[in-house]
């Protein structure tokens, strides 16, 4: 029998070629049983699998919704206002588009822990505190975008508007409804932001089972105990949601850039 040997860090082993030829089947066996049982997953509609999935979307549709709330708003006020200090708060809220997660997720605890100014309203390690961590992630992004989408019309329209007298409120409103599709496009650039979040939701909300954990951070706990079909089922899931906010993207570009001809 032809042998192949190896040599380890303290010994020398032989082994026979069948032994690696088993090994290798049994890799191929045990691949196979992984993606079955990651489609049983899916196509199952595991009870757990919906659980993690819902609550995401439930986290990362109520920062986005508060996210635009906030962000649109400043954005346009951002865009058609003139005060001193305009240029320095625009370049804050660029720079806040980059805050690190985990610093995000850590100054949040801080405010909701016991011992913070938010404390008395117990929301650690509940789903308001992760919705809260990735408004403070999302709201930046959903400014910056909406502030130079409605910068770039209002000097295309300005004249205009002024020229048909115009006031601010009004001027706001007119640029925001020719701007509607770019409006939606950033927010949906925020929902991509705030579904793939981990570092400050696993900080503000524990990643507790049937509490806080939501897709991102249940792939990290699956993946680390070796529960790899349930983290396959997430990032199928997960992978999803990413090529269909991109899909809606380029439906909305496509969308304005033909109303802007029409």
């Amino acid at each position: 029998m032809p042998l192949v040997r190896f040599a380890g860090a303290e010994e020398c082993d032989t082994f026979p070629i069948e032994a690696l030829f088993w090994e290798s089947h049994r890799n191929m066996h045990d691949s196979t049983s992984l993606f079955l049982e990651t489609l049983r997953l899916l196509a199952g509609f595991d009870r757990g699998l919906v659980e993690i999935v819902g609550l995401s979307l439930q986290v990362s549709l109520g920062a986005v919704l508060i996210s635009g709330a906030v962000g649109l708003p400043l954005g346009a006020l951002l865009a058609i206002s003139r005060f001193p200090g305009r240029g320095a708060v625009i370049v804050l809220v660029n720079a806040l588009m980059g805050l690190p997660p985990v610093v995000v997720g850590l100054l949040v605890y801080l405010m909701l822990s016991n011992a913070g100014p938010l404390g008395v309203l117990q929301l650690l390690y509940t789903p308001t505190a992760m919705i809260i961590a990735q408004t403070v992630l999302v709201t930046p992004i959903v400014t910056a975008l909406a502030r130079q989408t409605m910068e770039d019309l209002n000097a295309e329209y300005g004249e205009q508007l002024t020229a048909f007298g115009v006031g601010r409120s009004g001027r706001a409103a007119t640029l925001v409804w020719d701007g509607r599709y770019s409006l939606l496009t950033a927010l949906l650039a925020g929902f991509g932001r705030a579904i793939a979040e981990v570092g400050a939701v696993i900080i503000v909300g524990g990643n507790i089972d049937h509490v806080t954990r939501v897709m991102t951070t249940a792939i990290a706990l699956e993946t680390s105990k070796g529960n790899l079909a349930l983290a396959l089922a997430l990032g199928a899931v997960l992978m999803v949601i990413a090529i269909g906010v991109n899909g809606l993207v380029m439906a909305l570009r496509l969308t304005a850039s033909r109303t802007a001809h029409a």
